[in-house]
């Protein structure tokens, strides 16, 4: 922060002031205040408050005072809760607008805002969040020649990203879910053993004209986002888009292996390696997650829940190594004349913990004394309660997740009505 004066910042939010000093903003838990830190001028300022005063450096917020206060209650305490009296809808924008989600509050209150937003389906976009005032008569103007010079691009970037958003964007979203699928139909039937006889050659070599074709969509539509996207950086991180990079570069790694070492190579390394590369052509239908909103769901609750995904790994994996410890030494351990081979060794037990604590029970392996089999009904009950523990955190999150794309999805579906109107 190179601007202003004095040791303390002050925010004005709704009329009421809070002190902080600088070195306080700079990892401030709420993100909208902490980019005050990397503001270099006032301008920049002025894309995160709604005005600021130079001479007190103070930074006016023109939010609801008392939802502020209980974002601040968080912030010192840790714990988020609604303000009384106020709608959770309401309270939950201002959280979006701070930079807070609704993963962070309490879990009775996580409970309110789903049941809130799955009766009216709603929810309010970090990026844009409605009823946001404009940063003064400087950013209406900043916005104003944005939106005109970069209205075309927006207009490209939202028909390749968002297939609701046009009625272009729907023919382009369809046209690459059916690229998908032929890519689909035709990577299975190649491995048909009538497929792949020596009197069908010319139909293996028309399968290859098909994939170069669905390839060259697929290569063609990734150039294309990547164009018009606004931060080519964060374009390159996205996951979607580097699923979209591991389903096309293998096809073109493959072609260059063919050609210098030929398709019937004496290299046995580079044929198996040829063969991993064509089989990696399967990522291609995760593609579909960009136009199916089940899922996206499936990703972002994923990527939320990555905590809750770990804890639940360790749960199986403390489980997994005190019940196939025991299981191996009740099985083939102990010197008592009936010894399960199945059991010979730790690792092999893990095989049967695993899947009876999943409740699959294939059968392959079971334990033939009274006491493994107390311990597999011990393993089993053990593990249908450790894979529930988790379930409840996964699934707020999921139905969180799902109202926020459904609402997204309905928004620009609300544009492609208008657009059809027109």
């Amino acid at each position: 922060m190179n601007f202003g004066r004095g040791p303390a910042v002050v925010l004005n939010v709704g009329g009421t002031r809070y002190s902080f000093s600088r070195e306080v903003l700079k990892d401030f838990p709420l993100r909208r205040v902490s980019r005050l830190h990397g503001c270099l001028s006032e301008q920049d300022v002025l894309e995160v408050c709604d005005d600021y005063d130079r001479e007190r450096n103070e930074y006016f917020f023109d939010r609801h005072s008392e939802a502020f206060g209980f974002i601040m209650l968080y912030v010192r305490h840790g714990h988020l809760r609604f303000v009384p009296h106020m709608c959770e809808l309401s309270f939950y924008n201002e959280l979006i607008y701070w930079g807070l989600e609704g993963s962070h509050l309490d879990y009775c209150c996580q409970r309110r805002l789903d049941d809130r937003m799955s009766e009216t389906c709603t929810y309010y976009s970090a990026e844009e969040p409605p009823g946001e005032p404009s940063a003064g008569p400087r950013g209406k103007a900043r916005r104003a020649a944005a939106a005109e010079g970069g209205k075309w691009l927006e207009r490209m970037r939202r028909t390749f990203e968002e297939p609701t958003s046009s009625l272009a964007a729907q023919v382009l979203a369809t046209v690459s879910i059916l690229f998908v699928i032929v890519s689909m139909v035709v990577l299975c039937a190649s491995t048909l053993p009538e497929w792949r006889a020596q009197e069908n050659r010319s139909v293996e070599e028309q399968s290859r004209i098909i994939e170069a074709i669905c390839i060259g969509w697929f290569t063609a539509e990734c150039i294309v986002r990547f164009i018009v996207s606004k931060n080519k950086c964060e374009f390159v991180r996205r996951p979607l888009n580097i699923i979209d990079l591991l389903a096309i570069t293998p096809y073109y790694i493959s072609v260059l292996m063919t050609v210098f070492t030929g398709e019937n190579s004496q290299l046995q390394r580079a044929g198996v390696t040829l063969r991993v590369l064509r089989m990696m052509r399967i990522f291609w239908v995760i593609k579909l997650a960009r136009h199916f909103i089940g899922l996206q769901t499936l990703g972002l609750t994923l990527k939320r829940c990555y905590r809750e995904m770990v804890m639940l790994l360790v749960f199986i994996c403390v489980a997994m190594a005190i019940f196939s410890a025991l299981s191996q030494l009740l099985e083939n351990g102990l010197d008592l004349g009936t010894k399960n081979k199945d059991y010979a060794s730790i690792p092999a037990a893990c095989w049967w913990v695993i899947i009876s604590m999943t409740t699959v029970g294939y059968g392959d392996m079971c334990p033939i004394t009274v006491p493994g089999r107390i311990l597999g009904g011990i393993c089993v009950v053990s593990g249908i309660v450790l894979l529930a523990l988790p379930i409840t955190f996964i699934y707020h999150s999921f139905v969180q997740c799902y109202h926020e794309l459904k609402f997204r999805s309905a928004r620009y579906g609300r544009s492609l009505s208008a657009e059809f109107l027109n």
